[in-house]
Parts: C-alpha cells; structure tokens; sequence
C-alpha cells in the first residue's frame, strides 16, 4: 500500500491527477479488438508500435497477467480542429514517458507505459518495428495489446462512448504497468 502512495504522489508531482489503481486481472483483452486495429484503423501497419507489430492477443493477455498493479490515466479535451488531437497526444504522451522513467527509477523495474493514442514521437513513423528511429521511447497503445478499453475503464466508473462527432469529448485512457 505505501508503494502505490509514494507512486501516486509522484503521478501527482507530473500534475496526473486523474487516474485509478486497476487490477490487470480485470483487464479485458480480446480478439475483436484486434481486428478492429487491422480492419478499422489507418496505423496498422503505419506505425511501428501498432500491429502488426506488436504480440499476437494470447501474447498480449500474458503480458498483463505478469502484473498486479497499474494505474490507469484519464483525459479529455474537446478540439475545434480534429487533427490538433494528434499534437495534443504526443505532448501527453512524452510527459508520461518521463513519468515511466521515474517509477523504473524508484524501483518498479517492470513499469510500462501503454500510449493514450497510436505512438506518434517521431514525426515521420517507418512502420516497421526492427526500422524504429525511437524504439526506447515507442510504447502501444492499449488497444494495439488487445485490451478493450471500453469495458475495462467502465469497470472503474471512468467515462467513456463512442463519439458521433469531433465537437465531442474525447476520453482517452493511457495506463502504466507497474510491479
């Protein structure tokens, strides 16, 4: 217990704040939800942290039964303009990096950070994981291992529908693995 304080604290000093303590076992990671990511997505095969460059799903729900803590990030914005959406995630995207790199610091050597949205740290992506110009800062997303986020953040109380249209709240979930 006193280690999810201190961690908490430190999500607090990186001005996190809106975030829960999930238990991986209630993270649901299925099928469909890769096929949604190669059938439904333009990053599939774009992006060198998407699929199908990422585990298989078993691969994928071995991972977070390797766990017994994470913490799960809510934002949320509105965007006049839809494309500033990918500006917005990168900026919340390099913060939670560092925030990764001080919960490996302070002694969670199995921390791991899943992106709120397709990793977007290089500018100009190769889309092939071996060619990655950043691959100690490139993570996937949630979805890209599998989970289904909707119902697993619902699990939590934490809002989240499917938007009609861009004047919309967005949700956006990232969560950081830790032991």
């Amino acid at each position: 217990m006193a280690e999810r304080e201190e961690l908490a604290n430190l999500f607090e000093k990186h001005g996190y704040t809106d975030f829960k303590w999930i238990e991986p076992k209630d993270i649901v990671v299925a099928q469909w939800v890769r096929l949604k990511c190669t059938f439904g997505c333009g990053e599939y095969g774009r992006n060198a942290a998407c699929p199908p460059n990422v585990p298989s799903v078993e691969e994928c729900r071995q991972f977070f039964r390797e766990y017994s803590t994470a913490a799960a990030f809510h934002f949320h914005t509105s965007l006049e303009n839809p494309e500033d959406r990918h500006a917005w995630s990168r900026e919340i995207n390099l913060g939670l990096l560092e925030l990764e790199r001080e919960v490996f610091l302070s002694g969670c050597h199995k921390a791991f950070l899943l992106f709120m949205d397709s990793c977007g740290i290089c500018r100009k992506c190769t889309g092939v994981r071996g060619e990655c110009k950043s691959p100690k800062l490139a993570r996937p997303t949630p979805e890209a291992m599998a989970m289904d986020v909707y119902t697993t953040v619902r699990q939590y109380g934490f809002p989240i529908q499917v938007l009609k249209d861009y004047s919309e709240t967005m949700n956006r979930y990232a969560f950081l693995m830790v032991e």
